[in-house]
Order: C-alpha cells, then sequence, then structure tokens
C-alpha cells in the first residue's frame, strides 16, 4: 500500500499531490537516516555537504562559493563555516589575491573524518536496494524534470 499506510492517509486529491507528499516524506526519511550516520561524527548534513565540497574543489573555495554549491541554498554558510572551525575540520585563511576574501579549506582533521564516512558509504548506498540502478536513474530524470519544469 506503499505511503499511504506509512502516513495513514488512504485517500490523495490526485496522483500529483500524492507524489508531492511522497517526495517530502522519503526526502524526510532518507534525511533522517543519514543524520544517524553523521551524528557519529558530531556533524550535520550540511557540514558534511561542506567537507564534500571542499574535498572536491581543486582550489581554495570562498563561503560565497561553497554557497553556491550547496544543497541548502538558504544556509548560512558562514556561520556553519566557522562551526566547522571551531571543529577544526576545515581552516580559512586570507586570499593571497584579495585580503577582503576568506579562503577556506579541508584540514587534515577533517580529510580523516571524510575518509572514516566513506567507509560508511555502503550503508547509504543499501537505502536504495529496493531499486535497480537502472531505475535509480529514471527516477533521477524525473526528479530533475520536476524541478525544471518550476524554472
Amino acid at each position: 500500500m506503499g505511503i499511504e499506510k506509512d502516513i495513514q492517509q488512504p485517500n490523495f486529491r490526485n496522483e500529483y499531490q500524492k507524489l508531492g507528499i511522497n517526495i517530502m516524506y522519503t526526502a524526510n526519511w532518507l534525511n533522517e537516516k543519514i543524520s544517524s550516520v553523521l551524528s557519529q561524527e558530531d556533524i550535520t548534513q550540511q557540514q558534511y555537504n561542506i567537507l564534500r565540497i571542499l574535498r572536491g574543489a581543486e582550489k581554495p573555495l570562498s563561503t560565497l562559493q561553497i554557497r553556491s554549491r550547496m544543497l541548502d541554498k538558504m544556509s548560512d554558510t558562514s556561520r556553519i563555516v566557522d562551526r566547522l572551525v571551531a571543529k577544526e575540520l576545515v581552516e580559512k585563511n586570507t586570499c593571497p589575491s584579495d585580503k577582503r576574501l576568506v579562503d577556506v579549506v579541508l584540514s587534515k582533521k577533517g580529510f580523516a573524518v571524510l575518509e572514516k564516512l566513506d567507509l560508511l558509504n555502503n550503508h547509504l548506498d543499501s537505502l536504495m536496494k529496493g531499486i535497480s540502478e537502472k531505475e535509480a536513474s529514471t527516477l533521477n530524470q524525473l526528479l530533475d524534470q520536476i524541478r525544471d519544469a518550476s524554472k
């Protein structure tokens, strides 16, 4: 019975309403699963996202560059970076080419945390074990279409 059973709502106005609620419900479910893994390292999803972005960057990034790459565009990137600095997971340095900017880089401790979390990727991947790779690809395309249609 799917989402109807999970949220105890047997009727929806139409399939579009059901889809929207199903996406929100599934996103919340997945967020809870991911948060439980990240909490083992005392980091939030937003902090993990920043660490991941910095690891993939070829050079130091400003907080504005980080924000443009974040999943949550509404986050206060500067505050999250400051919390990561306090945890010694990232370092902030004055940008050599523009003294008004601050460059953010991943610290050795930050790399170590990411390497530890990389070992948990199989656990996170297992959350999707109910669908094939082809189905995952199709679902990704459909979700992209939903966002693209609202632009």
